[in-house]
C-alpha cells in the first residue's frame, strides 16, 4: 500500500492535550464547566512530563480552557517546555455544561438519576437537562457546536494563514477537557455525536493531527495519534472490564524504505524493522497477553514473533483474512513507475481510494470485508480477561480502526499508521448494553520508537 501522510511538514499539526489529575478526578466526582476541582500533586507532575516530552518541538500558538485545573496544566506544560509562550484563554474550550450533576459522585448521580445516566452512558447526544432557571438543553449537542465554533476560528487564524504564507509548518497546542477534546475530534473526522463514548482521553494524554487545506475548500483530517500516555510513564492506558485487543503494524521493510508498492509480496524486515519489533516487544514486555494473531505474511508474523519473546507459552495463530492488500500488477513498483502506466488511476487512488479497483488485484471494499469478518470473529472468541495481540499491516490496520471510529473506505487517509505503532481497543465489557461501542484507547502510539510524534513513515507500504 503506498503511504500518503499528509505533507511533511503538514501545514497545520494540533496537538490536544487533556488536563493533569483532578481533585474531582481523584474522588470520582462531577466536575464539568464548575471551576471546583483543581490540579492534584499527580496532575502537576504530569503536567511538566508532557512538556518535556514536547521540548523538541516548536509551539506557535497555546489555547487553553479557562478552568483553573486546564490553566495549570498549560502553565506546568509550558513552563517544562521552555517556549516562552503562554496559553490565550478561549471560553470555547470549557467543558461539558452539567449544571444539575456537578460536584455530584458518579455513584449519586446514577442512583438520583438513574433514567439520565443510562443515557450519558448509552447515548449521551439524547442527554437533556434542566439549568437552574428551568431552562431544558441537551449538553453533547450545545458542546458539539461549540468544538465547530473554535475549529473555524482555528482554520480562519491558523490554517489559512499557513496557506497564504506559502505552506508554513503551525503547530497549535490546546489544553481542555475529555468531553469538549471528544468533540473537537469528532468534529475534524465529521463524526456525529453518537460516537461520543467511543473515544478516551486520559488525564495528560496527547493526540495529534494533522490538518491542510484542500483545493475544494474542504479541511484533510489525518490522525497521526490519539490518547497517548506513554510519555507520563504509564504505558498503555489501564485496562477496563472488557476485553482489550493490541493492534499492532509491522516493523519497516527494504521495500518501504525504497517507496515500492509491496501489497501481498512477501517481504521480511529489513534491519532497521527489527530493531522497531525489538522496541514494541520491550515496550509491551510487562503487558499480560493471552492469545495473539498475525497476518499470515513475513513481516507481521516476523514482528509478532519479536513481540512474543517477553511471552513464552503464547501461541502465534496465522490469520488469511489479516494479510495486506493485494495491489495486483502495481506490486514491486515504485510510484513514478506507476504513474507512467495508471497515472490517472493512481491520482483516483490519492483522492478517492474507495472507488479504486486494483490492477489484478483487490479494491477497498474487498479488505474491508475480509478484515473486519476476521477482526470480528477473533474479538468474539475472547474472555473479559483477555488481551490478545493482533499484528498486520497498513491497510488492514486503517479499514479496521476506520470502522471501530464510525469512518468509512473512503476515509482510510485520515488514519496513520506507523511501522511499529500500536493501537489499543478495548471491548464493551459483558452487560454494558447493546448500544456500548468498543472504545479507542490509543491510536498509532509511537513513543517506544522515538518521541511522540511518529517519525516512522517511510515510502511504499
Amino acid at each position: 500500500m503506498t503511504a500518503l501522510p499528509a505533507p511533511d511538514p503538514v501545514p497545520l499539526r494540533l496537538l490536544l492535550v487533556r488536563h493533569g489529575l483532578s481533585s474531582f478526578n481523584t474522588e470520582r466526582r462531577i466536575q464539568g464547566r464548575d471551576d471546583l476541582s483543581s490540579l492534584t500533586v499527580e496532575g502537576h507532575r504530569q503536567a511538566r512530563l508532557t512538556g518535556a516530552a514536547l521540548a523538541d518541538l516548536r509551539l506557535d500558538a497555546v489555547y487553553s480552557s479557562p478552568l483553573s485545573r486546564a490553566a495549570a496544566t498549560a502553565a506546568g506544560l509550558l513552563e517544562a517546555h521552555s517556549g516562552g509562550l503562554s496559553a490565550q484563554f478561549d471560553d470555547d474550550l470549557l467543558e461539558v455544561d452539567l449544571a444539575p450533576w456537578c460536584g455530584l459522585l458518579g455513584a449519586e448521580v446514577k442512583e438520583r438519576f438513574p433514567e439520565d445516566y443510562r443515557l450519558w452512558r448509552d447515548a449521551p447526544e439524547q442527554l437533556e437537562l434542566q439549568r437552574s432557571d428551568g431552562s431544558r438543553f441537551r449538553p453533547i449537542p450545545e458542546l458539539m457546536d461549540q468544538a465547530r465554533r473554535w475549529l473555524d476560528r482555528l482554520e480562519r487564524e491558523h490554517l489559512d494563514r499557513s496557506d497564504q504564507a506559502g505552506g508554513a509548518f503551525t503547530t497549535v497546542l490546546v489544553v481542555a477537557h475529555s468531553a469538549i477534546l471528544r468533540c473537537l475530534v469528532l468534529q475534524l473526522l465529521g463524526l456525529p455525536a453518537s460516537r461520543f463514548q467511543g473515544l478516551r482521553l486520559d488525564n495528560a494524554s496527547l493526540s495529534v493531527l494533522n490538518l491542510q487545506r484542500q483545493a475544494g475548500g474542504g479541511v484533510q483530517v489525518q490522525i497521526e495519534s490519539l490518547n497517548v500516555t506513554a510519555h507520563l510513564g504509564a504505558g498503555l492506558p489501564p485496562k477496563g472490564a472488557g476485553a482489550r485487543l493490541l493492534l499492532v503494524r509491522h516493523g519497516e521493510t527494504d521495500w518501504n524504505r525504497q517507496g515500492r508498492f509491496q501489497g501481498q509480496i512477501d517481504i521480511p524486515l529489513n534491519a532497521h524493522g527489527l530493531v522497531q519489533a525489538r522496541s514494541a516487544a520491550d515496550f509491551l514486555s510487562d503487558v499480560p497477553i493471552q492469545k495473539a494473531f498475525t497476518s499470515s505474511m513475513a513481516r507481521p508474523r516476523q514482528t509478532a514473533e519479536a513481540i512474543l519473546t517477553a511471552h513464552p507459552g503464547v501461541m502465534l495463530s496465522s490469520q488469511d483474512g489479516l494479510v495486506e492488500i493485494g495491489h495486483g500488477q502495481w506490486e514491486g513498483r515504485l510510484e513514478q513507475e506507476i504513474s507512467q502506466q495508471w497515472g490517472e488511476l493512481l491520482q483516483q487512488w490519492k483522492d478517492a481510494p474507495h472507488t479504486v479497483q486494483m490492477p489484478d488485484g483487490e479494491n477497498l471494499q474487498q479488505v474491508w470485508d475480509r478484515s473486519l469478518a476476521c477482526w470480528s470473529s477473533l474479538a468474539a472468541g475472547l474472555e473479559p480477561e483477555d488481551t490478545a495481540l493482533v499484528v498486520a499491516h497498513d491497510a488492514v490496520n486503517k479499514t479496521i480502526l476506520c470502522a471501530l471510529l464510525g469512518l468509512s473506505p473512503a476515509d482510510i487517509w485520515m488514519v496513520k499508521q506507523g511501522n511499529g505503532g500500536v493501537s489499543v481497543i478495548d471491548w464493551p465489557a459483558p452487560g454494558q448494553g447493546d448500544r456500548a461501542l468498543p472504545v479507542v484507547s490509543c491510536l498509532n502510539l509511537t513513543s517506544h520508537l522515538g518521541g511522540v510524534i511518529d517519525r516512522t513513515a517511510a515510502g511504499a507500504l
